[in-house]
Parts: C-alpha cells; structure tokens; sequence
C-alpha cells in the first residue's frame, strides 16, 4: 500500500499526461513507480526518464546498466526495483542464477560484471573516498568513461530505490527470486 497520496494517472494532465502517454507507448503500461512519481513530481519523473534515456547511449552496454541496477538495488533493499530489474535483466539476456550472484556478491559466470557488480555496491555501501585497489581493479577492466557512467547508472537507480523504499511502493511486476 502507498504510503504517500498519489491520485490515479486517469487525473493526469499537462506533463504528467503527456510522460505517461509516451512511457505507455513504450511499454504498454505505466509502471506504478513512475505512476506514483509523475503523479507528484512530473519534473522527477521526466528527469528520472531522461537519465535513463542517456544512460542507453552511454558507453555501458545493457547487461552492464542492469548489473549496476540489481546490485544497487539489493543493497538498497529495494523490492520494486530488485523486480523491474529482474525483468529487464532478462530482456538483455542476463540468466536469473546470474543475476542473483550479480546481487549477492556471488559469482556470475563473467568476472567482469561481477567486477562491475561489486564496483556498485561499494559506492553505495561505504563512505569517503572510494578504495583505491578497487578502483585500479576496475580501471583495468574498464573505461574511465565506463567507470562515470556506471556512476550515472548508480544515481538513476538511486533516485528509484529512494522513491520505493519512501512509497513502500505496491510491486506491479513478478517479484525478484
């Protein structure tokens, strides 16, 4: 149940309207996160979807940006975001047993996701300056262009958990294994 007060998006109008009516177009349905943060900020819902949208021309294919979702997210505890990602996950061809070692802290399969898996969690888990041996690690199996968009892709994912971990926000997809 929703924590804060969100009308239904049948009473949507200006720009709210209009960012439902293009994510529909797009996925056949308005998630009820984006539902519940267009309803109450249209203004952080268009630039939660704009840094999505950047994130898809970022130097980071999308097994990588839904890596960095899912092992943001479980150190989140995010229970919405843990599922929306799973399901994208899937959609770029990431395997479930991957994905749970991608959260977990587990091998995957690509020491290289894992890499970028633990990279994430870090970031969001600690405080100061990131560990310098982790960084060399990384930088030698990333770019520095990878390395800032990986941090995009920490700060869109962030905003999200945030929002459903505040909302408690009602799951609208197959919950995460």
């Amino acid at each position: 149940m929703s924590r804060l007060t969100i009308a239904p998006i049948t009473e949507a109008s200006g720009q709210a309207a209009q960012l439902f009516a293009a994510i529909k177009a797009g996925v056949g349905k308005v998630p009820n996160a984006y539902a519940g943060i267009g309803m109450l900020s249209p203004v952080a819902l268009e630039s939660v979807l704009h840094l999505d949208g950047a994130l898809r021309k970022s130097s980071l294919s999308p097994q990588e940006i839904e890596t960095v979702k899912l092992a943001v997210s479980e150190q989140a505890g995010c229970d919405y975001c843990l599922a929306a990602h799973t399901l994208m996950g899937r959609k770029v061809g990431l395997q479930d047993a991957a994905m749970l070692g991608l959260r977990h802290g587990q091998p995957s399969g690509d020491a290289r996701l894992d890499l970028l898996a633990e990279f994430a969690r870090s970031l969001v888990a600690t405080r100061g300056t990131a560990p310098e041996e982790l960084v060399e690690r990384v930088r030698a199996a990333y770019s520095d262009a990878q390395i800032v968009d990986t941090l995009l892709a920490v700060t869109a994912i962030t905003f999200t958990n945030l929002y459903n971990r505040v909302n408690d926000t009602a799951l609208d997809f197959p919950r995460a294994p």
